[in-house]
């Protein structure tokens, strides 16, 4: 987690790391399912396949990874042609020749949530052991997703908040130049920079980069900065 930049390379570290976990001998494909609001998306995969299979489930509505997530248990198919839960999406599945799945959940909140989504060709792959094991990683997987969503969060707020002083820093120094030109109040000055905004159908904030500008070749810069 700590070594990677963004959340959606760790998601995909997590899908990689899953999928040789559980694999061991056997070739199993990973996928990670984010659902908000009942609406599903793959948002990382250790294979094109994955995705695939993940996207084929979405399509049909219902399957184990998201029932994993509406219901908070793991499923398991031992194989998808003597499993009667979702028939017309084993159907699909079994075309493309992969037969046993299981569904791990990842909790994260009340209106979304995540599951790791496993694949594998052989009949009966995931076993009691290999669902304990699966339960186990999924539980230290989601704390560690749900600080990483956390983090970019607070990443995206920071980023948000510094442009919003740096907009704001421009605006005071534009106000600034109005109460010298015109020997004004602080407040006369800003409602003048709001009837150029009206007048002119632009924001304020640009208003006021065009007056600083023409002041200074160099934008303002806000103390605020890192």
């Amino acid at each position: 987690m700590l070594g990677n930049e963004s959340v959606d390379q760790f998601l995909e570290d997590l899908a990689g790391l899953s999928s040789r976990i559980l694999g061991g001998t056997v070739e199993v494909q990973c996928g990670v399912t984010y659902q908000h609001r009942r609406l599903a998306t793959t948002v990382a995969c250790s294979s094109d396949e994955a995705r695939v299979l993940d996207e084929i489930q979405y399509g049909f509505g219902d399957g184990p990874c998201l029932h994993a997530i509406s219901s908070g248990s793991t499923v398991v198919v031992d194989d998808v042609r003597t499993d009667g839960r979702w028939p017309d999406y084993f159907e699909a599945v079994a075309n493309r020749e992969y037969y046993s799945m299981m569904g791990v959940p990842l909790v994260l909140g009340a209106d979304s949530g995540a599951a790791l989504n496993f694949y594998a060709a052989a009949p009966s792959t995931f076993t009691s052991t290999t669902q304990e094991l699966a339960e186990g990683f999924a539980a230290q997987a989601a704390k560690a997703l749900q600080m990483v969503l956390r983090v970019s969060k607070h990443a995206n707020t920071s980023s948000d908040l510094k442009a919003a002083m740096e907009s704001r820093t421009t605006i005071d120094i534009a106000i600034g130049i109005i109460m010298g030109q015109n020997r004004c109040t602080q407040s006369e000055a800003y409602d003048m920079l709001k009837r150029a905004s009206n007048a002119q159908n632009v924001k304020v904030r640009d208003i006021a980069e065009r007056m600083v500008s023409g002041i200074s070749s160099s934008p303002a810069e806000t103390h605020f900065s890192d």
